[in-house]
């Protein structure tokens, strides 16, 4: 009897839409309501396929603008 082949196996570090950073962030008015957007490098990707997400959309996002916050308060202290 022959056994199923197992899926492959895929890193999501090398999946196209694992963040790398947050670049930017701003806040916008939708809906009545405040929310903030942030441009988001991926891995293995140029700065031409950057995109614009809503805070809720990205993954691992408490990580990530952890990180971001901890940079801009290190740049603006160089200033």
């Amino acid at each position: 009897q022959k056994k199923p082949t197992p899926p492959e196996i895929v890193e999501v570090e090398d999946s196209p839409s694992t963040v790398k950073k947050i670049i930017k962030g701003r806040k916008i008015r939708l809906n009545g309501k405040d929310q903030r957007q942030y441009l988001v490098r991926f891995k293995n990707q140029t700065a031409d396929k950057d995109k614009l997400l809503a805070e809720d959309a990205i993954p691992d996002r408490n990580l990530h603008l952890r990180r971001f916050r901890a940079s801009r308060r290190t740049e603006k202290s160089h200033q």
